[in-house]
């Protein structure tokens, strides 16, 4: 069944198809959410046909009103099922899936995959059809209301096959991954464990032990609060129900790594505790060093490990004034590679850190003064 309606005015996914879509049929999204109505806004965009479940009817009705895709109909033959649901409950509805849609391939995109592939297989579910995958996006923001169509867009969408995966299962998966623009990564539910266990469930961690400190601060302390704070802490906004179930699905790697750290600041702390005393100063460099070299392995744009230079721009807290500096920085053939805005408190003006490539910083920073910007500093500095 092809869905003729169009989406509502302003939806998200009301774009026009750039490219044909890899996948074929429907695709039947469980789970109205942040990402699975990213995934449907990004394939209705290729003009694949969705169709939305979800257990929460206001959640399904915003999705539907948003665009993401169609609501459940009798004669539904999906090719392909996307579970996206909390993580307790991920293995149940995989299951209820498979046995609803005996011709479809079912895959998941939750962030712990050895839990639901070991469930399953406890139960005696035959799994021949599920394929594990999780697409590395996200937003801080949860609900059918945050989700967009480039959610996915350069990011890693890893896939967990086995053995017993069928060639042309997989395929439907890894073009799941290549209709909303991610790029489709294989491991095995252990080894994708192991990695979001450091990359981004102990970051959670980290983050929201120190965002901790900022609940009980004084006042006049987080006045001085600069982008580093705000950077190290952003993602402690997440919401705690859903990281009791990521932690406690992957709790095994994220405890590894936690007594890890635990003893590595033990002895930062005990070198602080006596900065006078032979080997203190050497511990704490080497503390900075070695973060040095863990920033430095990870990967830049398109995945490239590249070190790109920084140049902080002061901007006057006026309308328009950002838009002109990218402009002008498009007429000198500056490309920006990532950019932070900070706000300094009681103050006018903004500074914008820029990073651009090394052999186009001192280009930026003369076009950018000949035009009046004022430069506060690179990392050159």
């Amino acid at each position: 069944m092809t869905d003729t309606t169009s989406a509502p005015t302003g939806a998200r996914s009301s774009v026009a198809p750039r490219t044909a879509a890899r996948l074929s049929g429907t695709v039947r999204v469980v789970g109205a959410g942040l990402l699975g109505a990213s995934i449907g806004h990004a394939l209705r965009a290729k003009g694949v046909d969705v169709v939305l479940a979800d257990t929460s009817p206001a959640q399904l009705r915003l999705a539907i009103d948003y665009g993401a895709g169609r609501a459940v109909a009798d004669d539904d033959a999906p090719a392909l099922v996307v579970v996206a649901v909390p993580p307790d409950v991920t293995a149940d509805v995989i299951e209820a899936e498979l046995t609803r849609f005996p011709d479809a391939v079912v895959t998941d995109v939750a962030s712990v995959k050895l839990e639901p592939f070991r469930t399953l297989r406890d139960r005696g579910v035959d799994i021949t059809r599920y394929i594990g995958s999780h697409p590395l996006a996200g937003r801080e923001r949860g609900g059918a209301i945050s989700a967009r169509a480039d959610l996915f867009i350069g990011r890693p969408w890893v896939v967990c096959r086995d053995e017993e995966t069928r060639a042309a299962d997989l395929a439907l998966v890894e073009a799941l991954a290549l209709d909303v623009g991610a790029m489709p990564l294989e491991m095995t539910p252990e080894e994708h464990d192991r990695s979001v266990a450091l990359t981004s469930h102990v970051p959670q961690v980290v983050a929201s032990l120190l965002a901790g400190r900022l609940a009980v601060a004084d006042e006049g302390a987080l006045r001085l609060s600069g982008q580093g704070v705000r950077d190290t802490t952003r993602i402690a906004a997440s919401a705690p129900e859903l990281w009791v179930q990521i932690l406690g699905a992957n709790a095994q790697p994220v405890v590894e790594i936690l007594d890890a750290l635990a003893a590595d600041l033990r002895d930062v702390s005990d070198a602080l505790r006596a900065p006078e005393a032979p080997g203190a100063r050497r511990v704490v460099a080497e503390t900075i060093r070695q973060g040095n070299d863990g920033v430095e392995r990870l990967p830049g744009k398109h995945g490239q490990n590249q070190r790109f230079e920084t140049l902080v721009v002061m901007i006057d807290d006026t309308a328009g004034q950002l838009g002109r500096l990218f402009g002008e920085l498009g007429e000198l053939g500056v490309n920006v590679e990532d950019l932070r805005l900070e706000h300094s408190p009681g103050a006018q003006f903004g500074l914008a850190e820029i990073s651009v490539d090394p052999a186009a910083l001192h280009g930026a920073i003369t076009g950018l003064q000949e035009r009046g910007w004022r430069i506060a500093g690179t990392t050159n500095d």
